[in-house]
């Protein structure tokens, strides 16, 4: 018998990665070969391939939206697709496995990103993408050191003409070093992550090595580095070489060197060079003109001076525009003038508190990853740390910056004609709280008004993500579980053998379900408020709805899987409808949903039950036989015994 290994993920890892899996095995058994499959869900790698398992296969399939190393394969024939082609061809993607069809792969070659990489896929994704896994590694980094910062400045500063000051040798100004180390690395870790989607390790260290540049305007002459901007263009620069070298063909000799010294070697000295003397002194030249510019503004009009003052602070959030701006209104406190630095010190704080209520008051608009860096976002704009903001804008710049741009102007120029004066070198409501500002009252009221301008244009500006979950997932229909408070009702580790083990015969609806996607919803959650699985069905109907406008939970071939995990659910629980009718649930495939599984699971269940859940419905529900079965069971008590299988 032949074998066949291959390698299922996506994105949120948890239904496609199963479902992916169930079809490439029963393609291997209906051909009569051996299909093993590793699993790279949110539990982790499952049923990981072996050394042994490698060299016995005939050919490699790796069906995922995520990044996978295939630097083991080398040798063998492999074909890659996007987790949609392993649940929907996989009887295509075995057969040519055996027949011989996949291409030989070379461990030398450009290794291409485990996404869907057909040919219609175009550059612009390709960049989305890598940009993404970029920010999605940043984000701690900015969190991290600006929270400790925060702290620091808070329990430990003075305020100073020089700025808010921290004295040396407390614990206060080691915390807030340890923070800057944090906040430091963040644009060298942007640039490394967008050069690693793009050229895989191999391009990890010319990104970093980018990134440090950026993030040093010392090294080119600036007194302001290049920011997170800066770090997207080195990260892509450096993806791009690096992919580039890996393209050229070389001896046998120098393959296995390549990937650990030609290519990291040669990709850094590389973007070194660009970045220094093409890009960099670029940069230093605009640091000069714009201080020079911005000198030339004294004595004209403060309407706008201010905006332009405003709209330099938001605009790269600490890059070469930011830094522009505040060294301009620091190095005017020197001479006595407290006037430029009172609408900077407003401008400062608003992107960063306005993306932070943003993402609590418009959820729809923002992840759930977002909606938590939003909470972080509020803590460093109270501080005056605009780089909150740069995790919103790294993601939507088209979006994003234009509004946070015109909430800082506006804010900006209220400042400026109320005559809010800061005499210290910082910015946001610490300095107010700690008396550095004049006209405290006017410096909120600028505040709060650059907040609402901003949230309203974002209001306006993001689509909701139900609007783009399918373009930009590309088939990613299960994100991780919605959450709320933490419950400490259930707090014990939970095993099932089958899924009727969490499941009653009250909370299965047949033919007297609802006809729409609202109705089947509500339905479901009477049912487990009837079998006090929760304990308010108005809050628990909130975090389905929740989970809905992240994205759709219909996962196709008519089948929808709403859940939800909530400090109002006792016990992990399971309801299940099914309508001949069928029921609108926008799934992916634009088909109406005939079984609906809602799943409930306490906030603080342990054990990863709500994963397990979703993988024995995934994998059993790929079956065509079974989900036949399913819906022509005539009554609960058969439909029961079909479930007990899962």
């Amino acid at each position: 018998m032949k074998k066949i290994i291959a390698i299922t993920s996506c994105p949120v890892g948890i239904a496609h990665t199963y479902m992916a899996a169930e079809n490439l095995e029963k393609a291997g058994k209906a051909v009569g070969a051996e299909v093993k499959v590793e699993t790279h869900g949110s539990i982790g790698i499952e049923n990981e391939l072996t050394a042994r398992d490698i060299e016995e296969a005939a050919g490699v399939i790796i069906a995922a939206d995520t990044k996978i190393d295939k630097s083991r394969f080398g040798g063998k024939p492999l074909i890659t697709v996007g987790v949609q082609e392993g649940i929907h061809h996989a009887d295509e993607l075995v057969r040519d496995i055996l027949a011989g069809k996949a291409p030989v792969y070379k461990s030398t070659e450009a290794i291409i990103s485990s996404e869907n990489k057909s040919e219609s896929e175009n550059l612009g994704k390709k960049i989305y993408k890598s940009l993404m896994n970029g920010v999605s590694y940043m984000v701690p980094f900015v969190v991290t050191g600006g929270l400790l910062i925060a702290i620091s400045l808070t329990l430990g500063g003075t305020a100073t003409p020089e700025g808010i000051k921290i004295p040396e040798g407390t614990i206060w100004a080691t915390m807030n070093s340890i923070g800057s180390i944090a906040m430091g690395l963040m644009v060298p870790i942007l640039s490394a992550f967008i050069a690693q989607s793009i050229a895989d390790r191999p391009g990890l260290v010319p990104g970093f090595v980018g990134g440090m540049l950026a993030a040093n305007g010392a090294l080119y002459g600036s007194d302001a580095n290049a920011g997170f901007l800066g770090g997207i263009i080195t990260g892509f620069l450096a993806g791009f070489i690096a992919l580039g070298i890996k393209k050229v063909r070389v001896p046998k000799a120098l393959q296995s060197i390549m990937p650990i010294i030609v290519i990291p070697i040669l990709g850094s000295l590389t973007v070194g060079f660009v970045f220094i003397y093409v890009i960099g002194e670029p940069v230093a030249l605009l640091f000069s003109s714009l201080t020079h510019f911005l000198a030339g503004m004294q004595g004209g009009s403060e309407i706008v001076l201010a905006m332009i003052l405003g709209a330099m602070i938001a605009f790269d959030m600490g890059g070469p525009f930011n830094k522009v701006a505040f060294l301009f209104g620091s190095g005017l406190i020197a001479e006595g003038n407290y006037s430029i630095m009172g609408p900077i010190a407003v401008a400062i704080c608003i992107p960063p508190l306005a993306l932070g209520l943003a993402s609590l008051i418009l959820k729809t608009k923002f992840t759930k990853t977002e909606r938590e860096a939003g909470k972080a976002s509020l803590a460093m704009g109270l501080f005056g740390i605009t780089e909150g903001a740069i995790p919103f804008a790294s993601t939507d710049p088209l979006r994003v910056i234009p509004s946070i741009v015109i909430g800082a102007m506006t804010g900006s120029v209220i400042a400026m004609l109320s005559g809010v004066t800061d005499h210290v070198a910082h910015g946001g409501p610490i300095v107010a709280v700690l008396g550095a500002v004049d006209h405290v009252a006017m410096f909120f009221v600028a505040v709060i008004a650059g907040i609402a301008v901003t949230v309203l244009m974002l209001r306006i500006l993001k689509p909701t993500l139900q609007q783009t979950a399918v373009a930009a997932a590309n088939g990613v229909t299960v994100a991780d579980l919605s959450e709320t408070e933490t419950s400490d009702v259930y707090t014990k580790t939970e095993t099932f053998d089958s899924i009727t083990d969490i499941m009653s015969d009250e909370a299965i609806v047949l033919g007297e379900t609802a006809t729409t996607k609202d109705g089947v919803i509500e339905d479901l959650v009477q049912r487990l408020e009837k079998t006090a699985a929760i304990t308010d069905k108005t809050r628990f109907k909130e975090v389905i709805y929740d989970r809905e406008h992240e994205s759709t939970t219909g996962i196709g071939m008519g089948i929808a899987i709403p859940h939800g995990k909530s400090a109002y659910v006792l016990k992990p629980t399971v309801a299940f409808a099914r309508s001949q009718s069928g029921v609108d649930w926008h799934s992916l495939d634009g088909k109406p949903a005939h079984m609906i599984f809602m799943i409930a699971v306490p906030e603080n269940s342990q054990g990863d039950m709500h994963l397990k859940i979703l993988q024995r419905l995934s994998r059993k529900l790929m079956d065509d036989d079974f989900r036949q079965a399913l819906m022509e069971a005539p009554d609960k008590t058969a439909v029961h015994q079909l479930l007990s299988e899962m």
